[in-house]
């Protein structure tokens, strides 16, 4: 018995362990996030620099606990927000800056394309509520 009870308060120790390191980060008061340039409607080479901006919140390093900090995530060309609750994917489409750049030069195929940021915490996941720019387009020449 006495075992059976110490297994099921390492079970319970675990799970509320695994739902605080799920649940999400709470956005700062005022927190926004948004492109510099290029600008919505501007034309640019295939490889071509974007830059980002925040506003009431500092940026860190993933990894970096620090409170009311994060990092830029540049969407392209995706139509759906990352998860609330999961990691922001790492892949062509959602690019991670958890050096916390503030600035990329990336290399896009001719035609238009749509950028949008969205900070992450320290573990890469959106905050609550997601902290997300304004979708912008842009015609690749």
């Amino acid at each position: 018995m006495k075992s059976f009870m110490s297994r099921a308060a390492l079970a319970g120790l675990l799970l509320g362990a695994s739902m605080l390191a799920s649940a999400a980060t709470p956005a700062p008061k005022g927190a926004e996030v948004f492109i510099v340039s290029p600008e919505d409607g501007d034309t640019v080479a295939q490889e071509f620099t974007v830059k980002f901006g925040v506003k009431d919140i500092a940026l860190a390093p993933a990894g970096d606990v620090t409170k009311n900090t994060g990092h830029h995530h540049l969407l392209i060309d995706v139509d759906t927000l990352p998860a609330a609750g999961a990691a922001i994917p790492n892949d062509a489409n959602h690019m991670h800056f958890g050096k916390a750049q503030t600035q990329a030069t990336i290399k896009l195929a001719p035609g238009k394309h749509t950028l949008q940021l969205i900070l992450g915490d320290s573990g890469h996941m959106p905050f609550e509520p997601s902290i997300v720019s304004k979708k912008i387009t842009v015609t690749v020449k």
